[in-house]
């Protein structure tokens, strides 16, 4: 599991990628092959593990002015650390898979 630090600083590059990006409007448009295209699902996979953050952020704020139940809160914040985990997991079996491709001889 993910330590809090580790989490907070996934979550603070996914915001800085999703607004280099544009944010996610309108990720899910067909290419022209009739298919989603590889950009626009990785935009919409970003979307939600950043719509995960943000409720896990809402329910630890909600937490500290006794609004929320603890396990409300634990749940959103395990919810996002899959998330997040499962996004460098991916991430890093797509740059292994390109340096495989890229010692691939000619």
């Amino acid at each position: 599991m993910a330590s809090p630090t580790v989490a907070a600083n996934a979550y603070a590059s996914l915001a800085k990628i999703m607004d280099s990006m544009g944010g996610a409007a309108g990720a899910s448009k067909p290419d022209n092959t009739g298919g989603v295209s590889f950009g626009a699902l990785l935009k919409d996979t970003l979307s939600s593990v950043m719509d995960a953050g943000r409720k896990s952020d809402a329910q630890t704020i909600s937490m500290a002015q006794g609004k929320a139940n603890v396990m409300d809160v634990v749940t959103a914040v395990a919810e996002t650390d899959v998330a997040v985990s499962t996004l460098v997991s991916v991430r890093d079996r797509v740059i292994q898979s390109y340096e495989d491709i890229m010692k691939m001889p000619i």
